[in-house]
């Protein structure tokens, strides 16, 4: 489908196109574009292809191919982007949940009863050890 729409591009420019023809001394016959001693200027006009209905048939099968693999590709590079999105708002979510566990502060979370349950030391340092690793693991 490509090639001939690359002819069909190229036809107007090899139209305009001018051809020689000339015969050397040898007899053998020769074509250019450039004019030598004794050379005819020969006139090409283009051919219109006529294609078959399995030629048209072939290429709308290969257009549907392309516009669906080209389909299938943005798809995938959306998809891509928003993981690369949903990945950046899971670190900056780890990165703040690290930075709301203080150094040398006491750290609690709430119960149902809105009491205060304080960690201890060890399991304040392991909370923070997780998100690090965490953070490594995802962010990079």
């Amino acid at each position: 489908m490509r090639r001939l729409l690359l002819i069909a591009a190229l036809l107007p420019a090899l139209a305009t196109a001018e051809i020689y023809r000339w015969t050397d001394e040898q007899g053998q016959v020769h074509f250019g574009q450039r004019p030598v001693a004794g050379a005819e200027r020969v006139e090409v006009k283009p051919q219109v292809v006529e294609r078959d209905a399995q030629t048209r048939e072939r290429e709308a099968r290969s257009q549907r191919f392309y516009d669906a693999r080209r389909d299938e590709q943005q798809q995938a590079a959306a998809a891509a982007a928003n993981q690369r999105q949903e990945r950046a708002s899971e670190c900056r979510d780890l990165q703040r949940r690290l930075a709301q566990i203080p150094e040398g502060f006491s750290y609690y979370r709430t119960d149902a009863n809105g009491e205060r349950i304080y960690y201890s030391d060890e399991e304040t340092d392991t909370a923070r050890r997780q998100l690090r690793d965490r953070i490594a693991e995802r962010c990079g």
